[in-house]
């Protein structure tokens, strides 16, 4: 069996306490607004992400440890109110989703491989240092494991269930060659698994290569559109690389929000612009702004300070029909 900590996925946490399964299906619901209910009582799917139409304020202070060690006391946090712009579309497929953004079922590949994790369905990446409600969790990749049979259990810590509790959307692998099956699944601050998984993909490693897997990393953020040409809605994809991604009102050190930013181009388009933050830890939107040509700008935001842009991708033009 190889040895899977020394292959890049970093650093195991350690389990917290869990919660109950029904208060973690009670949380995931708290805060929706109520023509999503609706929707999800009629789809029995899950509803799209949302996202503020201006920044959210930030605190003044970080609390002291006795009043963090009260506040955990209490439970899990919120999820922090949102109000939808008008642009934000429901999910087409109505379903959640962790899934490989960069690799795909069949795929025969060299190592090292810096894969991309992806998470749909409005829910957001959230550090297993502040447990949050609501619709949020971290990634974990399965190499070669099936699904667990009992959801009510959290995951072990082994060398097959590879945890990545600081919000992290990326790893390097470094595996020998061979073929091996991987699969993405979210999971709460106790890692207990949440309904959000990827379907089983397998992938050939025919060979390993002598580069350092750090020199993949590239520290910066970037979104990603399937074209050009648009029908509407389309997806837009976020991701951070180097980065950890969490809610706003976790106020983790070293983490960040995304804010996308939709602006109108040309003296045809008569439609104004459009900031969006994703406070609660969410990396991808389905959008249905007027037809017309866009430019999108994504910023990473830090968590601790708001205003502060930890990072910032390079624009996108698009043109929708």
């Amino acid at each position: 069996m190889q040895n899977f900590k020394s292959l890049g996925f970093g650093r195991f946490e350690r389990p917290k306490v869990v919660e109950g399964l029904n208060n973690r299906f009670s949380a995931m619901c708290h805060g929706l607004p109520v023509h999503w209910l609706i929707a999800l009582a009629l789809a029995g799917g899950m509803g799209q992400v949302a996202a503020q139409t201006a920044p959210a304020k930030a605190p003044a202070a970080a609390a002291s440890a006795p009043a963090q060690t009260a506040a955990l006391a209490k439970g899990p946090l919120a999820q922090t109110p949102v109000v939808p712009h008008p642009w934000i579309a429901i999910m087409p497929r109505l379903e959640a989703q962790a899934y490989f953004a960069n690799l795909a079922d069949g795929e025969r590949i060299e190592m090292p491989f810096l894969v991309k994790f992806g998470l749909s369905g409005g829910w957001g990446l959230a550090p297993i240092a502040t447990p949050m409600g609501g619709k949020s969790g971290h990634h974990h990749l399965l190499v070669n494991r099936d699904l667990p049979l009992d959801f009510k259990q959290a995951l072990p810590f082994t060398e097959q269930y590879i945890h990545f509790g600081k919000g992290q959307m990326e790893t390097v692998l470094n595996l020998a060659p061979g073929t091996y099956k991987l699969r993405m699944l979210l999971a709460d601050s106790g890692h207990l698994p949440h309904f959000v998984y990827s379907k089983p993909i397998a992938i050939t490693v025919i060979k390993k290569n002598p580069t350092d897997p750090k020199s993949l990393v590239k520290k910066g953020i970037s979104l990603g559109v399937a074209e050009t040409g648009l029908s509407r809605p389309f997806r837009v994809q976020f991701h951070a690389s180097g980065w950890n991604v969490a809610h706003l009102a976790q106020r983790e050190k070293d983490t960040g929000h995304f804010r996308l930013t939709v602006v109108p181009l040309g003296s045809a388009n008569a439609a104004k612009s459009a900031e969006m933050n994703f406070v609660n830890g969410q990396t991808e939107v389905w959008l249905e702004p007027p037809a017309g040509d866009y430019e999108l700008r994504l910023d990473l935001m830090d968590n601790t300070s708001p205003a502060k842009v930890l990072a910032s991708s390079e624009a996108r033009t698009v043109k929708l029909r």
